[in-house]
């Protein structure tokens, strides 16, 4: 008698359906992630100024404004993982809540803009002549904290990782880093070498630091505290930007701009590009040594 063996029945092919093939197109997910994040950004930046003006139908209270800004931060972290969770079909493990890494980030970005002072106050550039007080410093602080979390949010969580899953870690970080330092290209005092700079010293660094930690709240972190430090504590421009902080510090209005940056801020400097390269040196060598550097790769559609 002959044995007939029976077989398996075969399930069809999986059909990924309209959305699902649409949501992995890298370009798409792109600009569609990042329009809405950079909408949010915009509503949440217009929220603070807007009050701070007094535009609003109620008066103006510090600590409406500061409860209402961080809850807008937080928000735009948890609209960036919803997008993932839509356009990725995953939560963010890049945006679980990491106190240890904001925490060291913080430290690294006063420790940054201090080491460019210091370098300042040897060199005779930086001359101390007292202190402002304490009146501008919070409204300072709570602008770099918007910052930290809206450009972070949007250049290292979605532009250069879209861009890292599409073509590898090294094109990627050229690609975010060149558009970050456009994205400030148009600011107050902004010179070609100011563009260069913010592209390599903030995009490029803070991209490495995402890179080695995997996670957002590392440059977040850098990013809040060196703004902070830079105008809050230096009173020093932020990116074009006057900002009165807690001392009164100048820089020598004879020193070259390529020492301290001009009317667009230490930024713009070679002192700080230096000091920012040399950080995101390493956090590209321990990125490699710890396996998270990713080839080059050229994919249209991603997972």
């Amino acid at each position: 008698m002959t044995q007939v063996e029976a077989t398996a029945p075969v399930s069809p092919p999986h059909r990924r359906g309209v959305w699902g093939t649409l949501r992995r197109i890298g370009a798409l997910r792109l600009f569609v992630m990042g329009f809405i994040l950079l909408a949010a950004y915009g509503f949440s930046q217009a929220f603070h100024f807007e009050y701070l003006k007094g535009h609003m139908a109620f008066a103006y209270s510090p600590v409406v404004d500061w409860a209402g800004t961080l809850t807008l931060c937080l928000a735009l972290m948890a609209l960036y993982a919803l997008l993932v969770r839509l356009f990725e079909a995953r939560w963010p493990s890049e945006a679980r809540p990491r106190p240890g890494l904001l925490g060291l980030g913080i430290l690294l970005g006063v420790g940054l803009f201090c080491a460019v002072y210091a370098t300042y106050v040897m060199t005779g550039v930086a001359h101390f002549r007292g202190f402002n007080g304490l009146g501008g410093v919070g409204s300072v602080v709570l602008i770099s904290i918007l910052a930290g979390f809206g450009e972070e949010v949007l250049f290292r969580g979605v532009v250069f990782r879209v861009l890292e899953e599409s073509f590898g870690t090294l094109l990627a970080m050229i690609l975010s880093a060149a558009l970050f330092g456009l994205l400030h290209a148009g600011n107050p005092g902004a010179t070609v070498f100011s563009t260069a700079a913010v592209a390599i010293e903030a995009g490029g660094m803070l991209a490495a630091a995402y890179v080695w930690s995997r996670s957002l709240w590392l440059p977040i972190g850098i990013h809040l505290a060196w703004n902070a430090t830079q105008g809050g504590l230096f009173s020093e421009p932020i990116s074009g930007h006057a900002a009165t902080g807690l001392l009164n510090f100048p820089l020598s209005p004879t020193a070259s701009p390529l020492i301290t940056g001009g009317v667009f801020g230490p930024e713009a400097s070679i002192v700080a590009l230096g000091v920012c390269v040399g950080l995101g040196g390493v956090f590209v060598v321990l990125a490699i040594r710890s396996g998270r550097w990713r080839g080059p790769r050229f994919r249209l559609l991603l997972d």
